[in-house]
């Protein structure tokens, strides 16, 4: 139910949704005026729905291959509706979907197929762009995101091939070891959204790369934290739940921290729980109440365990 209710909405911003950058990925809430981002909802009900096929089809030796078909269906209704106005998220979504089937045992071949036509889709959306309106979602400004990154795209007058990335390999050199101390970044003023997507690199500045590599190794100890709980799992839903949101969310930390130090191209993806955004924020909350759920029933049962022996 909450997956179709998530379509529903993510149908509905196109819709009716908020036009911001090109894109129509928020639904205005009547009364209080709050922005709503549909694919923070969709991201959380698919994952729940991914985890639920996966545990359902589970046998002896593998998982059974209707349940790769259900799932690819959900991912292919999701993530194209997606597509078109947020990229980075579908294909961070489509990614994480993918590590989950392959722990759920999903069978090798399917799993390559899959990989292979999504790749190939990208490539296609490369070539296709410049002969596509427009309007046609944020096709361009993608293309021209992966031809800047490796260095083929058209350079703009006095800021070269990517303003945003230069600003902030600025940040972070000048941060150096120890940091310029909270409050004393200068590249906040000429970085674009310094409170968001490139917050990473405003952190690197004012805390230095003693503070970078403490919140990395924030977001590498929640995934440690999960499989630990996965571990003492004795039912599959709650242990594929817990690997797909904790995945969710150190996989979207690492994307953001990736574009602050030019690894990969700029995505727009925030900083879980350190970036400036209320839906991001909402959701990221959901998912740690449901792990932290499932960890508590976990521990219960061990302390159940223990009492009967």
């Amino acid at each position: 139910m909450g997956l179709f209710i998530a379509i529903g909405m993510l149908l509905l911003a196109k819709i009716i949704g908020v036009n911001l950058n090109q894109a129509s990925r928020w639904i205005t809430i009547p009364f209080i005026g709050f922005n709503f981002q549909p694919s923070e909802l969709a991201k959380l009900a698919l994952i729940l729905f991914v985890s639920r096929i996966l545990s359902k089809f589970q046998t002896d030796k593998e998982c059974q291959k209707e349940a790769f078909w259900k799932i690819m269906a959900s991912i292919g209704v999701v993530c194209g509706i997606i597509f078109l106005d947020d990229f980075s998220t579908s294909a961070l979504l489509g990614a994480i979907c993918l590590m989950l089937m392959f722990i759920g045992r999903i069978a090798a071949k399917y799993l390559l197929g899959t990989m292979g036509i999504g790749l190939g889709l990208v490539i296609l959306m490369i070539l296709i762009a410049p002969i596509l309106p427009g309007s046609f979602g944020r096709v361009h400004t993608v293309r021209n995101r992966i031809l800047n990154f490796v260095g083929l795209g058209e350079k703009q007058e006095n800021n070269g091939r990517n303003y945003q990335v230069d600003q902030a390999k600025i940040a972070v050199v000048s941060g150096g070891v120890f940091g310029k101390g909270p409050g004393n970044s200068d590249q906040r003023n000429f970085l674009p959204h310094p409170y968001s997507d490139f917050i990473y690199a405003i952190i690197l500045e004012e805390w230095g790369w003693i503070g970078g590599f403490g919140i990395l190794a924030l977001y590498l100890f929640l995934i440690y934290r999960a499989g630990s709980i996965v571990r003492k799992c004795d039912r599959t839903f709650p242990a594929f739940l817990v690997i797909g949101l904790s995945l969710s969310i150190v996989a979207q930390a690492l994307t953001n921290m990736a574009v602050s130090v030019n690894l990969i191209p700029v995505t727009g993806q925030p900083l879980p729980l350190v970036s400036m955004g209320g839906t991001s924020l909402i959701f990221t909350s959901a998912a740690l109440g449901m792990i932290l759920s499932v960890s508590r029933s976990v521990k219960e049962q061990e302390e159940l365990n223990h009492a009967e022996e």
